[in-house]
């Protein structure tokens, strides 16, 4: 690696921390997959551990210890460093913890290669929000749910706000796209659908028969309008989050992090 002290940050190879949009890194190199921003050490050090590949590093200088910069003592990047006071004029970096990398993407596996042993998936619909996404992902993680997949008009799940909040379980859990909403894809490898919905046909998530199936796969809506009434409808379970009288919803990262954990596979604590 070469530890490169700053002076200017109109350098051309700084534009990917600050002058470029994150659907300007998705397609950084296309046709090839793009990259992302993966902020803090701790979050950084999960996605070398995962397999991502580096392309250059921005430190605050504190954070040059020979801990942190072990993981990248056989990769031959650019570390770009400066004092705190002046990596504040860089956009965004006062929100993070002294530490940015940017990562190439990785192909994204199909459906069938994260789901053939998995018994509890999480199914993201038209959820936009980059921090409901990373919120998800965390509680997916947490709560013992074996892979997600999000829908084409999903916030990204590699956009810097998602990693963020997902403290970079993002790259821990198996993840990709379901592509054409084929939710058909998923009955195919014997799951039962679960709609997450306020719905009158709605049972409880405590229902005995629902908390028995071998395989289920949880649909969560966008935080406006929910589900589509076509993936309600296509279900193989209406369920829903029993609350007290009055309250009718929860925020969509609560309600999955509630859902995972009720409907988690039997016996696993």
């Amino acid at each position: 690696m070469h530890i490169i002290s700053i002076q200017d940050f109109n350098t051309p190879e700084l534009a990917i921390y600050a002058g470029l949009s994150e659907t300007q890194l998705l397609h950084y190199y296309e046709p090839e997959t793009g990259i992302f921003i993966a902020e803090s050490p701790t979050v950084i050090i999960r996605a070398l551990q995962a397999g991502y590949e580096p392309i250059s590093v921005l430190l605050e200088t504190k954070h040059l210890t020979q801990d942190f910069l072990s993981y990248f003592k056989t990769i031959n990047i650019p570390v770009y460093t400066a004092n705190a006071e002046l990596l504040t004029k860089l956009t965004g970096f006062q929100l993070v913890r002294g530490a940015l990398c940017a990562m190439r993407r990785k192909p994204l596996p199909s459906v069938s290669e994260i789901c053939e042993h998995a018994t509890r998936i999480a199914v993201l619909e038209n959820i936009v929000n980059p921090t409901n996404i990373g919120a998800i992902f965390r509680s997916a993680s947490a709560m013992f749910i074996d892979a997600v997949l999000v829908t084409p008009n999903c916030a990204n799940p590699l956009y810097r706000r998602s990693i963020r909040v997902s403290m970079g379980t993002v790259f821990q859990i198996p993840w990709t796209i379901l592509e054409n909403y084929n939710y058909q894809v998923l009955k195919n490898l014997n799951f039962k659908t679960v709609a997450l919905a306020l719905d009158n046909q709605a049972i409880s998530i405590e229902d005995k028969n629902l908390m028995t199936e071998k395989k289920l796969a949880l649909i969560l809506g966008s935080e406006g309008d929910g589900l589509t009434p076509e993936t309600i409808a296509s279900a193989d379970y209406i369920a829903k989050i029993p609350m007290k009288q009055g309250i009718d919803s929860l925020n969509v990262a609560a309600a999955s992090a509630v859902a995972f954990w009720q409907l988690k596979t039997h016996g696993r604590s």
